[in-house]
């Protein structure tokens, strides 16, 4: 999506190098991506080749070694902790394979807790919260905890949990790769679904190149850069 406005993301020649023992590991050389607001990028590539860690340093949970990543237009690379911590908690949510739930928590408290941590009050936090479990059809199992709930449960309180603060951008790590054909079809839909509602970007990667192609711009990782994906 190319319409003037400025992306709600950018990657700009993004580098990431790991120490290992056999010396250093560059996964990411040069990285560049933008994603226009409102836009759908599905990301496809093989494992091992930095999907994930890409999605970590578009989501500010690591720093790249080189390039910047710039979110509305701000460049994120020499803001403090504190700074990227903000944009992260107000702008980006986040679903990876494994849902990742507090187990100690019912499904609704882990749904309204990013929105209790931004401050809002316990009250209208639960009660937003309980509108986004009707949303994914879970009204019946807010008061469970995930260990009660079956994965596709699980997942759904997932992508319920990463929408709750309203974000901008959403950044999906494999969101259904844990999940059988049927139900990973149902949860993606549902995702994709309630992301185009909100008008939301969002780089979503999966394994699944039929799943990818229900976004509006697939690419894929080719030596630590981004292309154009082509079967």
């Amino acid at each position: 999506m190319n319409d003037g406005t400025v992306p709600a993301l950018e990657l700009r020649d993004v580098v990431r190098t790991y120490k290992t023992a056999a010396g250093p590991l560059t996964v990411l050389e040069g990285a560049s991506l933008s994603v226009g607001r409102g836009e759908l990028v599905g990301l496809v590539a093989p494992s091992g080749t930095g999907k994930s860690t890409l999605l970590h340093v578009a989501g500010l949970l690591e720093l790249p070694d080189g390039g910047d990543v710039a979110i509305d237009g701000t460049a994120c690379g020499a803001l403090s902790d504190t700074q990227r911590t903000a944009i992260r908690r107000n702008t980006v949510g986040f679903v990876y394979q494994f849902h990742h739930l507090l187990p100690e928590f019912s499904a609704l408290e882990n749904v309204a807790l990013p929105r209790m941590v931004a401050g809002e009050g316990k009250g209208a936090a639960k009660s937003a919260a309980a509108e986004l479990l009707d949303r994914v059809g879970l009204t019946a199992r807010a008061t469970h905890r995930p260990a009660k709930l079956s994965g596709g449960e699980q997942q759904r309180v997932a992508v319920a949990r990463a929408l709750s603060n309203s974000p901008a951008i959403l950044l999906a790590d494999e969101p259904t790769g844990n999940l059988d054909p049927a139900t990973s079809d149902t949860v993606f839909n549902l995702l994709v679904e309630m992301v185009r509602e909100r008008g939301m970007s969002a780089l979503i990667a999966t394994h699944n190149i039929d799943l990818a192609e229900r976004m509006d711009r697939v690419v894929t990782l080719q030596g630590g850069r981004i292309v154009d994906y082509t079967r």
